[in-house]
């Protein structure tokens, strides 16, 4: 991953992590469903973004990265209830989207969105997964809570990358 951390954009950044990250875990996108990802990343990747207007001193909604982050805090039950809020409030917006805008050049983009939904959430769980191990000793121990708690293959793909599990070993027959 040296490679693109040396990239000259946020952009290409994203752009090359994704490619690398649906590579790995093998799902198929439209070039145009990549660009859309790409560009939603980076622009989520400035802090202001993540928030909604405050109106009278308090937030409109809450943003689904900070639903995302407060459930892998969260007990397995309470952590399955706030994915499921998460996983509906993003299928609603991308049907939604799709059907405003039929003739729109996106429309495909987010008809892929919807049906690749589960996919692309693990696809973007390993992108924030890598950004963490890589922001230092606290964001690497995160990711090793929510592995631990959860034993997810593509945060255990992660943590193998930086060194801080071992490779599994093959198994001889």
């Amino acid at each position: 991953m040296s490679q693109l951390v040396m990239s000259g954009s946020l952009k290409e950044f994203f752009r090359l992590l994704l490619g690398e990250v649906v590579q790995r875990q093998r799902v198929s996108l439209a070039e145009i469903t990549e660009f859309y990802v790409v560009n939603l990343l980076s622009e989520y990747a400035t802090a202001e973004k993540l928030f909604t207007a405050e109106l009278e001193g308090k937030k409109d909604a809450e943003p689904l990265a900070v639903l995302y982050t407060r459930a892998l805090q969260q007990d397995r039950e309470q952590r399955i209830r706030t994915l499921k809020q998460l996983g509906d409030q993003s299928l609603y917006t991308a049907a939604a989207i799709a059907d405003l805008a039929p003739s729109s050049t996106f429309t495909s983009v987010y008809l892929e969105l919807d049906q690749k939904f589960a996919s692309l959430v693990d696809v973007l769980k390993e992108i924030a997964a890598r950004g963490q191990v890589a922001s230092g000793p606290k964001g690497q121990m995160q990711v090793f809570e929510a592995w631990s708690k959860t034993g997810d293959a593509h945060l255990e793909s992660v943590l193998i990358d930086v060194g801080m599990l071992p490779k599994k070993k093959l198994l001889a027959n």
